[in-house]
Order: structure tokens, then C-alpha cells, then sequence
């Protein structure tokens, strides 16, 4: 049997770029896209994202280069999921939540070669730009117009901007007979996504063409998506890529229903008037559905996957009582989309209600194209009882782990370790069944409206206020949000004492807005261990009983 080696025929590197291809030949006539009047078809996506990939490939952007977008969920955002990568580049899509300094710092790290910018996020992409130290090369512009589709008047500012262009233009001198450029390996990088708004020492999660390919491939299966599905995009498409599923819609010749904002009443209304069938989004999704004035229940059942923060069981309960079919599931930036999730089984539908909420807010097992998920004690390894209550670190092991950190082998190197496997830095235990639920998050992360959220971050600004003498930020329960910061303040004595209010502004003077704590409680002291460590959990169960927001 050792005559067997690969071949061209049999080798060829696997990317999710392909399933547009696919889509145009089979689906050519369906509708891709819709956002508000504007309607595409397959075969008009296609020919849109080779015509665009055609164009960067003509102004200089070469296979390696970073190529960065600041948009909502338009349909611009959605081609370029394809159009990038398909000259070669490496996809980098930003958080509209950032502040101006943290996408500089953002842009500066990844070394962006171009930048794609939403209209609507003009003043806040030249506010970034403008922060450049002189003689740093300032990434090329083009300016989206998906509203209105007329020429953008190009803003007189400050800064060296000698190519400054538009999307539709750019599609307009593109070659829609533009040969793409396939991976020359399918573990060539193709997307870039930052793990959160940090301005110290941003992590950029680099992924590859095979990674990507196996995670969409895998959601599809594992979410049981069938053919031509309508998509409502409530999921922000620059989290984590929308999960992989503009490149999932393709692969089954789904419609894409595009939104750039949003509540409930506006999801009913898209639900009925285009029938939708598939929805991605955190529990605050889930609450806006539940809570929809004058809610009645849907003609047809909608398939929600959501991930975070495991939504209430009252809110679970009432969304299901609509119509709502939900799955819940767990992934992280670092695996590209959902790699766990809570497989149901028939005979829980015999459960009560109540009964059937608790299962479905565990995280579940590991999904079919991931090769393997544990929880283990972080020193030695080893997995902990199956018994429910055993802590341990959530470990992961399969081909849609991320290849690594941009510029970070130490941080890559602490969780993607030699033994095998990838430190999440999630704690969780392993029920009876195998299921497994998180229980906290070692690395103290807050999961608000979808967007993590560390504390560390938040606690290293309230320490640069001049009154506080220490900090702690832990997550407090929020009906809306999921959860939200809380921080527990302590003041240096004989200075000027500030208020709620005033530590409320001092971080939304220094940080994005969805960092800055919700509710501040100052105490004479903070908690800690006959050792000085940070007693956090005394803190969480502090801020759990508070009744209400205290700023």
C-alpha cells in the first residue's frame, strides 16, 4: 500500500470560497441578498465578488495582505467575506463597537493594507486613521454606499489619503472573468479576527481556508440546515465571521436577509414578510423575541442557534412557546464558530418545560468534525468526574482550532499547548451524560449582548483613576445584555471622593462604551485569601444580589 501518495486529482486544498462557485451553477436564479430594495441573485453575487476580487488584485492587494472592513451586516459585508480571499488576501473584519484608538492600534498590529469602511462609520475610521504616528503608512480607503447607492462625497481631512475609491467603482472596472486565486495550501491564512477590543496587546485569531471550510461544513450538519434556507443576519457578520455562515448560506443557496440594525418588532416583521427559517444571535436575540409587544405565534417554526452566555430559562421557555426552535452551543473566536453544542435528544421532548430549559443551557458535546473535547485540571491534565460539580478547564482538539495568534508565539504557545490540545480558558464541568456546561471563565470574561468583555481590561483603567485604590470587575446578571460589568471599587483616603457617576465617565472617556461598568459599587475593602488572592467569587455572588443598577 505504500505506492499510494496524493495527487493532483485527489489533493486539492480545501476552502469555503468554492461554495460560491457552486452556488452560482446551481442556484444562479435564486435570491442571495436582500436588504431593504435591494435584491441580488446567486449568479449576480458571483459575478460582484470576482469583479471586486479582480479590482484589489489590480490596485496592489497580493495573497498574504491584510485586508480590513468596518461595516454592518450589508450586503457589502457579505461579499466581501468571498471577494477578499478570492485575490488572495486575508479577511480582517473590525467591531463597529471599537473606539477610534483601539481600531488604530488594530489596524497598525494586523498592518492593513486597505480598509473598507461603512458610510455610516466614516468620522469614526478617519478619527483611527488620524491617530497614525507620522510616517506610518495609512491604509488605502473605500467607502461603502449600500443605503443609497449614489457617489459618496469624499471627506476633506487632515491625512495623506492618495487613494481614496468606492465599492460600487471598484466593482464597476473589475473583470468578471477574473481567474481567483485559490489557496496554494488549504492552510494558507484567510481571515483575521481580533478576540476583543484591546489596546495594550491585541490577539489577532488567524485562521486558515481548511479550518474555515471545516467548521461551515460542520455547522451545517450539525444545525441539520437543509437546502435554501432563508437567513435572517441578526449576528454581527464581524463576530468571528458571522460563525462561518456567509460562507454556509452559500453552500446551500440560501437567501441572506440583511439588517443593519434592529429590535423586536423589526424581527417579526422580517420573519413574516420573508419567511425566514434560520437566525443566529446571543440571548439578548432571544429577549427581544420574547418580549415583542403584542408577540403571537409564529405560522411557521424558526430554527435559532445561540451561543455566549446560556440564555434564562423564562426567556428560553417563552421564545419556544412562539414558534422559536433553539439550539444552544459554545465556540470562541479561536475555533471559528460553533464546535460544541447541545445535541437533543427525542425523548427529552417528554420532559417538562422547566426541565428542558436546564438541558438545553448546557453547552453539550463536542460536534462531529471536532476530534475531541475534555475537562481537565489545568497543571496536570488530567479530566475531571463526570459528575457535574468537578471543575476543570474546557479543552478542544480538531481542524477548525485556530493556526495561531498574529505576532504572539507566547500567547499561542500558553493555549496551544505541546500535549495536544487547546486551552480555552473556560471552566466547566462534565455532566453524567457526557454533556458538558461552563461554569465560570478563568480568564474572567464577561459575555455582554454576544461581545466578551475582559476584566482585566476594565480593571487596568479604574486603577488609572487618581482616587482608586483598588479594583474588581466581575459579571452581573442583566436580563437585557446576558450579563454586564460590575465593578467594586476601593478609594485611596484623603482624595476627593468621586460618585458612580463620575467612575462611569472616567471609563467612557478611555474605552468602548460596551466595556464601561453598568453598576459601581464602592467598598471600604476587597475580599481576598489568607494568600492576597482576589476573592471573585465572593464579588459575583455580591453582585448577583443586587436588585438594581446603582448608576
Amino acid at each position: 500500500m505504500d505506492q499510494f501518495i496524493p495527487k493532483p486529482a485527489n489533493s486539492s486544498p480545501l476552502t469555503p470560497l468554492g461554495f460560491l462557485d457552486r452556488a452560482a451553477k446551481v442556484y444562479g436564479d435564486s435570491i442571495s441578498i436582500v436588504y431593504n430594495t435591494t435584491t441580488y441573485t446567486w449568479s449576480q453575487t458571483h459575478r460582484r465578488c470576482l469583479k471586486l476580487a479582480s479590482s484589489l488584485s489590480s490596485i496592489g492587494i497580493e495573497p498574504g495582505h491584510v485586508v480590513s472592513v468596518i461595516a454592518a451586516n450589508i450586503p457589502e459585508m457579505y461579499e466581501l467575506h468571498f471577494a477578499v480571499p478570492m485575490c488572495g488576501a486575508v479577511l480582517n473584519t473590525l467591531n463597529t463597537r471599537l473606539d477610534a484608538h483601539t481600531i488604530s492600534v488594530l489596524l497598525r498590529h494586523c498592518e492593513s493594507k486597505l480598509l473598507f469602511v461603512d458610510h455610516l462609520f466614516r468620522s469614526l475610521v478617519l478619527q483611527a486613521l488620524s491617530l497614525f504616528p507620522p510616517q506610518t503608512q495609512v491604509p488605502m480607503l473605500i467607502f461603502l454606499n449600500s443605503d443609497d447607492h449614489v457617489e459618496i462625497p469624499l471627506p476633506t481631512v487632515d491625512l495623506d489619503l492618495d487613494d481614496v475609491r468606492t465599492y460600487e467603482r471598484m466593482i464597476e472596472k473589475g473583470d468578471a472573468g477574473y481567474k481567483w486565486v485559490r489557496p496554494k495550501s488549504e492552510w494558507d491564512p484567510m481571515v483575521l479576527n481580533y478576540t476583543s477590543g484591546t489596546t495594550s496587546s491585541p490577539k489577532g485569531v488567524v485562521h486558515s481556508h481548511r479550518g474555515l471550510y471545516i467548521v461551515t461544513v460542520d455547522s451545517l450538519v450539525e444545525w441539520s440546515v437543509p437546502k435554501q434556507p432563508v437567513y435572517l443576519w441578526t449576528l454581527p457578520m464581524f463576530h468571528a465571521n458571522g460563525w462561518c455562515f456567509p460562507w454556509a448560506m452559500a453552500a446551500v443557496g440560501g437567501t441572506n436577509v440583511c439588517l443593519r440594525k434592529f429590535d423586536g418588532p423589526v424581527l417579526y416583521q422580517e420573519i413574516h414578510t420573508h419567511g425566514i427559517t434560520h437566525m443566529c444571535g446571543a440571548a439578548i436575540v432571544l429577549k427581544m423575541l420574547a418580549d415583542a409587544p403584542s408577540t403571537q405565534p409564529l405560522t411557521h417554526p424558526v430554527h435559532i442557534l445561540t451561543s455566549g452566555a446560556p440564555p434564562p430559562a423564562n426567556v428560553l421557555m417563552r421564545a419556544e412557546a412562539l414558534g422559536f426552535v433553539i439550539t444552544h452551543g459554545y465556540g470562541l473566536t479561536e475555533t471559528g464558530g460553533v464546535v460544541v453544542s447541545c445535541a437533543w435528544k427525542h425523548e427529552w421532548n417528554k420532559l417538562p418545560a422547566s426541565e428542558q430549559a436546564q438541558l438545553k443551557a448546557r453547552q453539550g458535546v463536542r460536534t462531529n468534525c471536532m476530534a475531541d473535547m475534555d475537562v481537565v485540571e489545568s497543571e496536570s491534565g488530567v479530566g475531571v468526574k463526570q459528575d457535574g460539580a468537578s471543575l476543570g478547564e474546557v479543552v478542544l482538539r480538531g481542524g477548525c482550532v485556530m493556526l495561531g495568534y498574529l505576532n504572539d508565539p507566547i500567547e499561542t504557545g500558553k493555549c496551544m499547548r505541546e500535549n495536544g490540545w487547546f486551552y480555552t480558558g473556560d471552566i466547566g464541568v462534565f455532566h453524567s451524560d457526557g454533556y458538558m456546561e461552563i461554569k465560570d471563565r478563568s480568564k474572567d470574561v464577561i459575555i455582554s449582548g454576544g461581545e466578551n468583555i475582559s476584566s482585566i481590561e476594565v480593571e487596568s483603567v479604574l486603577y488609572s483613576h487618581p482616587a482608586v485604590d483598588e479594583a474588581a470587575v466581575v459579571a452581573r446578571p442583566d436580563k437585557y445584555w446576558g450579563e454586564t460589568p460590575c465593578a467594586f471599587v476601593s478609594l485611596k483616603p484623603d482624595t476627593v471622593k468621586p460618585t458612580n457617576v463620575d467612575i462611569v465617565e472616567f471609563c467612557r472617556a478611555r474605552m468602548p462604551h460596551y466595556m464601561v461598568p453598568k453598576t459601581v459599587v464602592f467598598v471600604a475593602e476587597l475580599p481576598k485569601t489568607s494568600t492576597g488572592k482576589l476573592q471573585k467569587s465572593d464579588l459575583r455572588m455580591r453582585a448577583k444580589a443586587l436588585e438594581h443598577s446603582l448608576v
